[in-house]
């Protein structure tokens, strides 16, 4: 039997790829997506043995990231040579590289020269497994699923990176821009739903009899000039009347990509999150130091970052209890 074919499996298979689903999108669903009949049945799985095996990978990539933010400000191959300590150079073993637990048992320090290790390396596997499982909890078993994965798994970098270094690297965001224009087209087609938050208003309005996967694109596009666009404005604009550079082109670049991905209500959530982090968090630095800096330099892209993940997961509900509060 092909998928569309009986209106109650859609309505069963919809459901289950993910519950959240709108009677819209599900409608979408029945209409567009003849590829869930290659899906197995998933549903005899245990939530809990699922979760924890996406935690365990989200724990490894997060090893491979711990990689990434050491060797990418620095230039360096991210695959060549193998995993060194930083302070004696020697060569850590397999056995020594098991997200957390090499950690745990090293108690913190180099087998070879004993020097301390990083708390920043178990952080990172930690947050990388949380996030993965929250990512899964949020998406369920469906094709958006290992896009918005790599799409988290891009954030984490940049928000450990700029934490670090004040950078955020052209070799993520650049392809990272890439990635959200193909998951805009590739996600809903896959799944035969709109999927992003802000399609729905978008085949609803202005681009209503327009294919999906067009509306996509276009709303990648606007949301792309709502995030770096309003970013580099407000740069721009702070630079004439100051004479002093506000934003840098790494956080502009950043929400190209996180613009594009997220379409343009979550982008604007994710601005005013990240606006709001970073200046509390200015402030409470500015009161611990005892003096007023209104040049002091913050890392924007963290903030922007936890934003946008944030967005991600709670946005929409963020964003719908907000416009229910002028109905």
């Amino acid at each position: 039997m092909r998928f569309g074919q009986d209106s109650q499996l859609n309505l069963v298979l919809s459901k289950h790829l993910n519950p959240q689903l709108s009677p819209i999108e599900i409608q979408y669903f029945s209409m567009h997506s003849p590829l869930t009949t290659i899906l197995p049945d998933l549903s005899l799985i245990p939530p809990p043995f699922m979760y924890v095996a996406i935690g365990i990978f989200g724990a490894i990539i997060g090893s491979f990231l711990n990689v990434v933010i050491h060797r990418l400000p620095r230039e360096a191959s991210i695959v060549f040579p193998n995993s060194r300590c930083p302070s004696c150079e020697a060569a850590i073993s397999y056995y020594d590289n098991v997200p957390v637990l090499s950690y745990l048992l090293l108690r913190g320090r180099c087998r070879s020269c004993k020097a301390p290790i990083s708390a920043r390396y178990p952080a990172v596997e930690v947050l990388a497994a949380l996030l993965w499982v929250a990512v899964a909890m949020h998406d369920g078993l469906s094709f958006a699923l290992p896009f918005d994965l790599v799409f988290v798994t891009a954030l984490v970098a940049l928000v450990f990176i700029d934490a670090e270094h004040m950078i955020l690297p052209n070799a993520i965001t650049y392809p990272g821009i890439a990635f959200a224009l193909i998951a805009r087209l590739a996600v809903p087609y896959l799944m035969g739903t709109p999927h992003f938050d802000d399609l729905p208003m978008l085949l609803d309005g202005v681009l209503a009899g327009m294919p999906l996967w067009a509306a996509s694109l276009i709303g990648a596009v606007i949301g792309a000039l709502v995030g770096g666009g309003s970013l580099w404005l407000m740069g721009w604009a702070w630079e004439k009347l100051r004479g002093v550079e506000a934003m840098g082109l790494g956080d502009v670049k950043m929400m190209f990509m996180v613009g594009a991905y997220l379409g343009w209500r979550l982008t604007i959530l994710n601005i005013f999150l990240g606006v709001l982090s970073g200046s509390l968090i200015g402030v409470g630095l500015m009161l611990r130091q005892g003096k007023r800096d209104m040049q002091m330099l913050l890392p924007f892209g963290v903030f922007l970052g936890i934003g946008a993940i944030a967005a991600l997961l709670i946005g929409t509900h963020i964003v719908e209890w907000y416009a229910g509060q002028f109905r």
